[in-house]
């Protein structure tokens, strides 16, 4: 049994405690010539402001913000430079819906690394959020063009979901699809194609991608009672009885069911 978790498709975060690159302030030493950067070319004030992102982004991911805020405050005071720091307390900002701060914070973390795709694909999932669609795809475009984002089916997906709100279905299509080829066993992805055909009753299509899901036994309400709907209007009354069966097996309190039970296959 599998889920599709929301990180898939929200704001990415990737922090490892050895981010030299992150550390820009503090007197960040340098190594000798001819020689990358390794951990030991951190000062002490680096480490110590790493070590507090990681712990932050474990209470962030615990939902315990408070405490994050705290830890992002003591990463900061140790290197008042760190972008990153910048990027995860916007991160919090934007689940405690302080929408100004988190603003503030994510311009702030670009201004110090503009060419970062995660912060700038984070910048543009928050201001696709808040009805800044059309600002949002330009981030996400500066993301996916990074050839060194190691993630870019996320942006790609995001973009999709926003061309989506912004009523370009035809966008939306070639952003998933560029997520789905570089990244086919994206469970979020594979989703949203199925969705977006579905919507457009193009059955055939619909099917292939939400049978990538029932295959990964992916058990989620709307998962399943989007392959109910659509092999219900493709004439497979087979799959449409074994998917209502999983529905009610694993939700039989939701909504989903309940709609299941009243055949409103067109809600």
């Amino acid at each position: 049994m599998r889920k599709i978790g929301t990180s898939s498709c929200l704001p990415f975060i990737a922090v490892v405690v050895l981010l030299l690159a992150g550390c820009a302030g503090a007197g960040k030493s340098k190594p000798a010539d001819g020689e990358l950067l390794t951990m030991s070319d951190q000062t002490s004030a680096q480490k110590r402001a790493a070590i507090n992102l990681e712990l932050a982004v474990g209470y962030y991911q615990r939902h315990e913000n408070s405490v994050a805020l705290d830890k992002i405050k003591l990463a900061l005071a140790a290197d008042p430079d760190f972008s990153q720091a910048y990027d995860m307390r916007a991160l919090i900002y934007m689940d405690m819906h302080e929408n100004r701060l988190a603003d503030e914070n994510f311009q702030h973390a670009l201004r110090l690394a503009p060419a970062n795709p995660e912060y700038n694909n984070n910048y543009g999932w928050f201001l696709c959020s808040n009805g800044r669609e059309r600002e949002s795809i330009a981030y996400f475009e500066t993301a996916i063009k990074d050839r060194n984002y190691t993630s870019p089916a996320v942006a790609m997906d995001n973009a999709g979901m926003c061309s989506l709100k912004l009523g370009n279905q035809p966008e939306a299509e070639v952003y998933f699809k560029r997520a789905f080829n570089f990244d086919p066993g994206n469970l979020k992805v594979n989703e949203n194609l199925a969705q977006l055909f579905y919507t457009r009753k193009e059955y055939d299509q619909a099917k292939f991608y939400i049978g990538r899901l029932i295959k990964a036994n992916v058990t989620d309400a709307s998962v399943l009672w989007l392959g109910i709907k659509i092999a219900h209007k493709s004439g497979d009354r087979m799959t449409e009885g074994a998917l209502g069966a999983e529905l009610q097996r694993f939700h039989a309190d939701s909504l989903q069911y309940a709609s299941f039970q009243r055949e409103a296959f067109d809600e």
